[in-house]
C-alpha cells in the first residue's frame, strides 16, 4: 500500500537581515518531527505559493525594518494585499509571528499591517499572534509561540478537514472556523518578560521530542550530570580558588537551573559540505565581494570633535566624492560603509579552528545530499573560488552574537560534561535568562564564547551555516552638497564594548574601530595618494529631509552625534538663504545635548554660526554632566536632557506642530532618548491642549501618520 501523505502547511516569511528567515526555516525543519510537511517560501517568491487557492494553514513570519517599513522581500506582498477587496481571503486560515523592537516607534508594524489586511479580507486566525521583541530578547515570545504552534496547526488541520467533509456532505455553507480553536492554549504572548520568575515550562505546550539521531546521542546530557569530585555549578579556576561559585557566570550555573531537567531545542539539521583545497588559482579579492556595485572613495580629512578626556571619542571624516559624479546626496540621506573583520580576530579564529595553515586554501561549499533542512541553499553571500582568509574577513559576521540555534549546534561539538551541559542550559527554555544575561546582553561573539568553552571545536561548515552575512554599517550625512560639492561629511562615536569575564580587555565596535585605526592618530593628510580608501554605497532617505516648502517651520532634536543630519539641514538652509535672500523661511529650532560644555560640545562654532546667519532661529543646548553649581543661577534647575528642554519650550513646540503644521525630526539613540522625547512630547501636548493621555497619544499618532514626526534612530 502507498504511504499516506503527511498533512501540510505553508510557511511564508519576510526578512531584512535574515532573522525571520532563520526562524521560518527552523519551523519548517521541525515540522517533520511532528508528522507534518512544511512548504517554505519567501513572500517575494510568488511562483512558489498561491494564497488564492490555499486550503491548508498558512504561517507568516515577518520582521519590520526602518521606520515601520516591510522588509524589501515583503514590500510587494504588502502593497498587493492592500489592493484586494473584502472576502478575498475568506478561505484562508493563518497564524502570524511578528518580529520587532520596542526601542523603535512602529513596533512590529509590518506584521500588524499584514494581519490587519488579512482580517479585512476575511481570513481566519487559528492561533494567537506573537509579537517578539528584540529589545528584550525574541525568545521570550518566540519559544512559547513555537511550542504552542504545533498543537494549533494540528487542530486547524483537523478542523479544516472536518469542515471540508461537512461541506461535501451538506453541499452548502462556508464552514471555515470563525475563531481560533478553543482547544489551543491561550498564550498571553504580550505579557511575557525576561524578568518573569515563573516556571518557563508552564508557558504554552510542552516542547517537542527531538527525533534526530544526533540529539538522541545527547539524551544523557539533558539531565544534570553528577561529578563526585566537582558538583555542578562550581568550577576550579586555579588551585588557589576554592570550589565555590557564589554567582552564576557564563560557564557555570547555580540551582535551580543547574539541577533542572532541560527543554533543549531540536538540533538544526546540518546542510553544508565544506572542503578546503590547496590551489594556485584562488581568486585574490581585496575588499567586499560586491565592490562592483559600490564606490571606493578616499577619506580626505579627519577631525576629532571631542577633547581627549571626554567619555566618548567623536570623529568627523570627510569623503572625497569628486571621482564619482553620480554619487550625490541630500540632507537626511545616509550611506553604508563596508568594513572587514579585524585582522587579529580573523587570525585568532583561524588558530581556534585549527585552520591557520590552510588560510590561503580555496573554500568549496556544496549541499549535503541527505540534508533534512527545508529549502537548503549555499549562502549567496559566499562567492565561489575564495580563500578561507577572505571568507572570514569579508563574508561572515564573526562579531555577531550566537543565536540559540547556533549554541544548540555547538553542543554537539563540545567535550566534557560540565561545558556541554552549560551550553545546553544556555540554549534551553529554562536557561533563557542566563543566555540573555551572559551572552546577549554582553554582546559576546563566537570567538569569545569559544574562548570560554575550551572543549568546543566546531567545524568550519557550522560557522558558514550559522554566522550571518557581514553587514555594512549605516551613517548619516552630516553635510550639504550645496556647501561642500563633491564632499561628504559623517560623524560617529568610537563604540566601546566594556570588559567582562569572557572579554577581559574590552573591544571597540567593528566599523568605528576600523575607521578610527585608519585615521589614527588624526592626521592632516598631505598627499592625495596617501588618503585611505573605503567602500560606500548611498542610502537615500526621501522621508527624513527638510520640508520641501521652505516657509514651513521645523524642530530638530539630536543629542550627541544625533545632531549629524541636522548639520546638513542647516548648511542647506544657510546656502538657500544666501541664494534667495528675499524668500520667506520658516522658523528652525534645534534641541541639542551633550555631557560637558567644554569637552564634547560638537559643532559648537558652526551651530552658533547658524544662529548668527539666521539659518537657525533657536538653539537650545543642555549639558547632562556639568555641575549645576557651575551653571548660571536660575529659578529652576537647568535642563540636563533634550526632553527637558522640549518641555520647557512646550508652548512653542506645540504651536509649531499643531497650529503652524510644522515638522519634528528626532535623531539618535532609540533605547532611551527617543522614548523619553516621545514621552515629553505627549506631556507637552497634554499640558498645552488640556487633554487626557489618550487624546495626546492620538495627536502624536496623527503627526506620525502625516509624516510630520520623523525619526532616524538606532539601537
Amino acid at each position: 500500500m502507498p504511504c499516506e501523505a503527511k498533512p501540510r502547511f505553508v510557511v511564508l516569511y519576510g526578512s531584512q537581515k535574515g532573522q525571520a528567515e532563520s526562524i521560518a526555516e527552523g519551523i519548517a525543519d521541525e515540522a517533520e518531527e511532528h508528522g507534518l510537511v512544511a512548504e517554505l517560501s519567501c513572500l517575494n517568491q510568488n511562483e512558489k505559493y498561491n494564497l488564492e487557492k490555499e486550503k491548508d494553514p498558512v504561517v507568516f513570519i515577518v520582521s519590520t525594518t526602518g521606520d515601520g517599513e516591510p522588509p524589501d522581500n515583503a514590500l510587494q506582498f504588502v502593497k498587493s494585499i492592500k489592493k484586494k477587496t473584502s472576502d478575498h481571503y475568506k478561505h484562508l486560515c493563518y497564524a502570524l509571528l511578528a518580529l520587532g523592537d520596542t526601542n523603535y516607534a512602529n513596533f512590529c508594524n509590518c506584521g500588524k499591517t499584514i494581519e490587519r489586511s488579512l482580517q479585512e479580507l476575511g481570513a481566519k486566525q487559528f492561533y494567537a499572534t506573537g509579537y517578539a521583541d528584540d529589545g528584550v530578547g525574541l525568545e521570550v515570545v518566540l519559544d512559547p509561540w513555537i511550542e504552542g504552534l504545533w498543537k494549533a496547526i494540528n487542530g486547524a488541520l483537523s478542523k479544516m478537514a472536518s469542515d471540508r467533509t461537512d461541506y461535501s456532505n451538506a453541499g452548502a455553507g462556508d464552514l471555515i472556523m470563525e475563531t481560533p480553536d478553543s482547544s489551543i492554549p491561550d498564550v498571553q504572548l504580550n505579557l511575557l518578560r525576561i524578568t518573569d520568575q515563573k516556571d518557563c515550562g508552564s508557558i504554552g505546550a510542552s516542547v517537542s521530542k527531538c527525533a534526530t539521531a544526533a540529539l538522541a546521542s545527547a539524551v544523557s546530557d539533558l539531565r544534570p550530570a553528577v561529578f563526585p569530585s566537582q558538583p555542578l555549578g562550581t568550577a576550579s579556576v586555579s588551585a588557589a580558588v576554592p570550589h565555590v561559585t557564589l554567582a552564576a557566570s557564563l560557564t557555570h550555573s547555580l540551582p535551580p537551573l543547574s539541577e533542572s531537567s532541560l527543554n533543549v531545542p531540536a538540533l538544526p539539521p546540518p546542510y553544508l559540505n565544506v572542503t578546503l583545497k590547496e590551489a594556485d588559482t584562488v581568486q585574490q579579492i581585496v575588499g567586499p565581494s560586491n565592490k562592483e556595485t559600490l564606490h571606493e572613495v578616499p577619506i580626505s580629512r579627519a577631525l576629532q570633535l571631542t577633547r581627549g578626556d571626554s567619555v566618548k571619542t567623536s570623529l568627523l571624516l570627510e569623503l572625497d566624492l569628486s571621482a564619482h559624479p553620480n554619487l550625490t546626496y541630500q540632507p537626511g540621506d545616509s550611506f553604508d560603509v563596508f568594513c572587514p573583520n579585524k585582522d587579529s580576530e580573523v587570525e585568532e579564529m583561524l588558530h581556534r579552528l585549527g585552520l591557520y595553515e590552510q588560510r590561503n586554501h580555496s573554500v568549496h561549499i556544496s549541499l549535503l545530499k541527505d540534508t533534512k533542512k527545508k529549502g537548503a541553499q549555499v549562502p549567496a553571500h559566499v562567492p565561489p573560488n575564495i580563500s578561507l582568509l577572505y571568507l572570514l574577513t569579508w563574508c561572515l559576521e564573526i562579531r555577531s552574537v550566537p543565536k540559540k540555534a547556533f549554541v544548540r549546534a555547538l553542543v554537539e561539538h563540545t567535550e566534557g560534561g560540565v561545558q556541554r551541559r552549560r551550553l545546553q542550559e544556555l540554549c534551553s527554555k529554562q536557561g533563557s535568562a542566563d543566555y540573555n544575561l551572559h551572552v546577549r546582553d554582553q554582546s559576546l561573539c563566537l570567538m569569545e564564547l569559544l574562548s570560554a568553552f575550551t572543549s568546543c571545536s566546531p567545524p568550519l561548515s557550522l560557522l558558514i551555516e550559522h554566522l550571518p552575512k557581514l553587514q555594512p554599517r549605516p551613517y548619516s550625512a552630516a553635510s550639504s552638497w550645496l556647501r561642500y560639492p563633491g564632499r561628504l561629511h559623517f560623524v560617529f562615536n568610537v563604540v566601546e564594548f566594556p570588559a567582562c569575564i569572557a572579554r577581559p580587555a574590552g573591544r571597540r565596535g567593528l566599523c568605528t574601530g576600523w575607521l578610527f585605526d585608519l585615521v589614527h592618530p588624526v592626521p592632516v593628510f598631505q598627499e592625495k595618494a596617501a588618503w585611505p580608501q573605503i567602500h560606500v554605497s548611498l542610502r537615500p532617505n526621501s522621508l527624513f529631509r527638510p520640508p520641501s516648502d521652505q516657509s514651513v517651520p521645523f524642530i530638530m532634536i539630536g543629542p550627541g552625534t544625533g545632531v549629524a543630519p541636522f548639520i546638513g539641514f542647516l548648511q542647506q538652509r544657510e546656502m538657500e538663504r544666501k541664494e534667495n535672500p528675499d524668500a520667506m523661511f520658516g522658523e528652525t529650532w534645534l534641541f541639542f545635548g551633550c555631557r560637558h560644555r567644554d569637552r564634547d560640545y560638537l559643532f559648537r562654532e558652526e551651530l552658533e554660526g547658524f544662529v548668527s546667519s539666521g539659518a537657525l532661529s533657536h538653539l537650545k543646548v543642555c549639558f547632562s554632566r556639568d555641575d549645576p553649581e557651575e551653571e548660571e543661577e536660575e529659578e529652576e534647575a537647568p535642563p540636563r536632557y533634550v526632553q527637558h528642554n522640549l518641555l520647557r519650550n512646550r508652548k512653542h513646540v506645540t504651536d509649531i506642530l499643531l497650529k503652524q503644521k510644522g515638522f519634528l525630526y528626532v535623531c539618535g539613540d532609540a533605547k532611551n532618548m527617543a522614548k523619553d522625547v516621545n514621552d515629553a512630547l505627549l506631556e507637552a501636548i497634554r499640558a498645552e491642549l488640556q487633554v487626557d493621555q489618550l487624546d495626546a497619544m492620538k495627536t502624536v499618532a496623527l503627526l506620525r501618520e502625516e509624516k510630520r514626526y520623523l525619526q532616524d534612530i538606532w539601537g
